[in-house]
């Protein structure tokens, strides 16, 4: 169980990076982008194939940034220069993306022809270089022994990656939460509040539609380069019900932790990435459920995600009500009995 839960903590620090994405068009820029589930695999899918050919892994990862920039720069021009409604410049870019990442992965191939996975099982990734790296230093060892001091009888062997993850997960966090805050950044969060009132201002909207869709899905095909590397395994499915899963974690974070503050909001998808994936983890540990099961429960939990905070706040309303109803008939009470006391 401490291992699932491990393993399930591990993907959902990496997942964290799809969902700040997912926040910033969904929340910030008030943009329902389903490039997200082609995005995802366009970032697997050409760091993937750029190590496959011998590049090196950081060079892989960042041409998978640039290329989920582009993806997402793509779907802004169709709607706001093409005034293509948002939904569906979205679905278009995401159908698009299938094709061009099986051409991507099939690059790999002498025929070129387009393949829908490719194996990284022999391939050095940053994972590798980080697990022999931290392994080197023997902190791994000293982790899991003391774990097993303590009880614990299996325990995992990727505290390096984890640690490492959650570096570069809270340095995109706070990047983020810098970004947020600067001219462009107000401007980006103005053009999602009220579009035609950072219009009057003579800002360009256009502008900034597309640069926060491209900054959204360079961050979701950093997920899918690192999901891919971590996984050994890049696929085009991969992708498939990615944009649900980005807003159950943004639901799941805002509905425990709030948002009072962009800090604040941040930090909440990030931990509400974490807890989804330790949700869902949990839920396939119950027998009755399968692997076939994952997107029905994806689906549940984001209902009930939804659904829940409404319900709560509906029944500390009545609450309140009822509160100030009992003090009214107090107050008359009061009122009448001095009134009685008097005559």
């Amino acid at each position: 169980m401490f291992v699932a839960v491990f393993g399930s903590v591990e993907q959902g620090i990496i997942y964290a990076i799809m969902a700040l994405g997912v926040y910033l068009t969904f929340r910030v820029l008030d943009f329902p982008d389903l490039t997200v589930d082609g995005s995802f695999v366009t970032g697997g899918a050409t760091a993937a194939t750029m190590i496959t050919l011998g590049y090196d892994p950081i060079i892989a990862t960042l041409c998978a940034i640039l290329a989920g920039f582009i993806a997402g720069s793509i779907t802004g021009i169709l709607h706001t220069k093409a005034k293509i409604n948002a939904l569906l410049a979205g679905i278009l870019m995401m159908i698009a993306l299938y094709s061009i990442n099986l051409r991507i992965m099939g690059s790999t191939l002498e025929n070129g022809i387009g393949r829908p996975n490719i194996p990284l099982s022999n391939a050095t990734t940053l994972f590798t270089e980080i697990s022999a790296f931290w392994k080197s230093l023997g902190i791994d060892d000293a982790i899991n022994n003391m774990l097993r001091g303590i009880g614990f009888e299996q325990t995992p062997n990727t505290w390096g990656t984890v640690f490492f993850m959650v570096i570069v997960t809270f340095a995109i966090k706070f990047a983020a939460d810098w970004f947020l805050k600067t001219e462009s950044g107000l401007a980006l969060r103005a053009t999602g509040d009220n579009k035609k009132m950072i219009r009057s201002f003579s800002a360009n909207t256009d502008t900034l539609i597309i640069l926060g869709l491209g900054l959204s899905n360079a961050l979701v095909a950093l997920s899918g380069a690192l999901i891919a590397q971590y996984s050994r395994f890049a696929d085009v499915q991969a992708g498939v019900g990615m944009i649900v899963s980005g807003l159950a974690s943004v639901i799941i974070g805002e509905a425990i932790f709030g948002t009072k503050s962009v800090m604040r909001t941040t930090l909440a998808v990030v931990c509400g990435a974490v807890i989804y994936r330790i949700v869902i983890a949990l839920a396939m540990q119950i027998k009755i459920f399968d692997t076939g099961d994952l997107k029905l429960l994806t689906a549940v939990i984001v209902i009930i995600a939804l659904v829940l905070p409404r319900v709560i706040d509906k029944r500390k309303e009545q609450k309140r009500k009822a509160k100030r109803k009992a003090e009214k008939l107090a107050m008359l009470a009061q009122a009448k009995k001095e009134g009685e006391t008097i005559a």
